[in-house]
């Protein structure tokens, strides 16, 4: 097969943990798979693809992973602190017997990434950063439960906030549901991002290059990269089965970011200008997609 594993016998048992005979179950499938790979297209080996079982264990770890933005969004106020907002969700996704997939990972402190007005991505929550009327912030969530991993964030107004970061915030919104508007089984992962990039581009502003989605389920970060940058009718083909997630960060100015931070993780606008960002988790199916978590 075009993914290096071996072709099976149409009556020996599926790959994918059905119990069915191959010829019952994937083989179908599996056959489309290799005559795309034949015609040229990225298709992604099989062993990325989730099987039912694999989303039922996403979607129970993405019900703590809503729990703690919903959680977030009923206690952010001004005056709290970012550390705050870790502890929210620290504590709750404990009590619901999962695990903070940040906490630790790959030297990261904290159980969330809270990212205020001008950062980008990967800010780290402080009992000195406070929050004040007129901020912007992005919390993400990322939660292992038996394994599974689940991963979204969304933003949040401090107060009464300007015009301009409003608006920052509604194209950000916007920009995913174009995302998720242009998903189609067995179009492609460009088809994604051509749709992000040139709505907020239309819209004055600009999409981050060096960060994006990724592959998600059962490991934090799985492949491919999932860029918001791209034409359509390129990259991997959207495979039913594929999980990953839809988080473009938005930037108010240009699309450069400083990443010298001492910390080694915050990143932010270069220009200084604002930014904001938008996660949703799917994974696609036989007709369209399914939200695991946002």
């Amino acid at each position: 097969m075009y993914d290096g594993e071996p072709q099976l016998g149409r009556n020996d048992v599926c790959w994918c943990g059905s119990g069915k005979k191959y010829k019952k179950c994937h083989l179908a499938f599996d056959s489309h798979l290799q005559e795309l790979w034949d015609q040229g297209e990225d298709v992604l080996p099989r062993a990325l693809l989730k099987s039912p079982a694999d989303i039922e264990g996403i979607k129970r770890s993405a019900e703590v992973n809503k729990a703690a933005l919903d959680l977030v969004g009923e206690k952010i106020c001004v005056g709290c602190t970012t550390a705050d907002i870790d502890r929210w969700v620290h504590d709750l996704t404990v009590s619901r017997g999962a695990v903070p997939a940040p906490l630790h990972y790959q030297g990261f402190p904290k159980s969330c990434c809270t990212s205020v007005n001008g950062v980008v991505c990967h800010g780290i929550p402080s009992d000195d950063e406070v929050l004040h009327e007129g901020d912007i912030i992005n919390v993400d969530c990322s939660t292992i439960l038996d394994g599974y991993f689940s991963d979204s964030s969304r933003m949040f107004a401090i107060g009464e906030i300007s015009a301009e970061r409003s608006r920052l915030i509604e194209v950000t919104e916007e920009s995913v549901r174009r995302g998720l508007a242009a998903v189609k089984p067995w179009g492609h992962l460009g088809d994604i991002a051509h749709a992000v990039q040139t709505y907020v581009e239309a819209s004055g502003m600009s999409v981050v290059r060096e960060f994006g989605g990724h592959g998600i389920g059962l490991e934090f970060h799985e492949d491919p990269f999932v860029s918001f940058v791209g034409a359509a009718g390129t990259g991997p083909v959207l495979t039913p089965g594929f999980c990953f997630t839809i988080e473009p960060m938005v930037n108010a100015g240009e699309h450069h970011i400083d990443t010298s931070d001492p910390n080694g993780w915050t990143v932010r606008t270069k220009d200084g200008s604002d930014s904001a960002q938008r996660e949703v988790q799917l994974v696609i199916t036989e007709d369209g997609y399914e939200k695991l978590s946002w």
